[in-house]
């Protein structure tokens, strides 16, 4: 059982990568962890160093509703929550389904937004909180054959812009994280997808090419460790006066910048020069 009186954090997508950097990091900074992610399994480690897994598919309800329920019922709430759960989808705009990008929405906009919903009460009451989303350069940047994923992450960013501004007076901070290239499997589950999908007809040729890109990009061994990430979340946690945004991790402050500084036409011949 979590010892009283200690700070209580909640991490998402915790099963791997950078939810369990984060949560990692949490614990030793101390922090009572609850970790949520569809696998229970996955989190056993995390276990064992005293956080409290919550099996959590953040795209059904009643298991945000359920989880919330027993953090609830254990503790005040939380004062930190990390929205981290996500995943990207790939493909052209033509041939994905749009029940698959409404779960893609689900995953990364809805579900981090209905976990926001109901832990703010508890942290309105205590006037004091962190809510952390992790986006993405992805949510300032475009890419081909990424719109639903993109579209998901620019969402994230605008709905966190706005909710800064709404719990500011109430003591609660909102803190968006950009992650750039992470080792977290991100390009495996990408590609995989949009290989299957989408490698044979009339984006075959652009599907190949870009398959090939991520795979470049996204290697093993080709990104930054998710625990720059989790040391920018214990950072910015740790702040009285954190910063709105942080980039971080391979690629993020360059590309953020040149998709600013260049222009809509001279991004896309770089971004297209990759298929070519």
């Amino acid at each position: 059982m979590f010892t009283k009186g200690k700070k209580m954090a909640l991490v998402t997508g915790a099963s791997s990568g950078m939810g369990k950097a984060i949560a990692k990091r949490l614990i030793q900074d101390g922090y009572q962890v609850y970790v949520a992610a569809r696998s229970v399994d996955k989190m056993a480690d995390l276990a064992q160093l005293g956080a409290q897994p919550l099996r959590m598919d953040v795209s059904k309800d009643e298991e945000i509703i359920a989880g919330v329920n027993t953090i609830l019922a254990q503790t005040s709430g939380v004062d930190v929550l990390v929205n981290n759960a996500g995943f990207g989808l790939y493909g052209p705009v033509e041939e994905i389904g749009i029940d698959e990008a409404r779960y893609q929405f689900e995953v990364n906009l809805f579900g981090a937004a209905r976990l926001t919903q109901l832990l703010l009460p508890t942290m309105r009451a205590k006037r004091s909180g962190y809510i952390v989303n992790i986006t993405s350069m992805g949510g300032k940047m475009y890419s081909i054959l990424g719109a639903w994923y993109h579209a998901t992450k620019h969402a994230l960013e605008g709905w966190s812009d706005c909710l800064r501004l709404e719990v500011s007076e109430f003591g609660i901070k909102v803190v968006i994280v950009e992650p750039g290239v992470i080792e977290t499997g991100f390009g495996d589950v990408a590609t995989d997808s949009i290989v299957k999908r989408s490698a044979i007809g009339p984006y075959g040729r652009l599907v190949q090419m870009v398959a090939q890109s991520i795979k470049n990009t996204y290697g093993h061994g080709t990104g930054s460790d998710p625990r720059v990430i989790a040391d920018v979340v214990s950072k910015a946690v740790a702040s009285s006066k954190p910063n709105t945004r942080y980039a971080a991790g391979k690629f993020a402050k360059m590309l953020i910048h040149m998709r600013i500084w260049l222009g809509d036409r001279m991004f896309d011949r770089i971004i297209l020069s990759q298929t070519r």
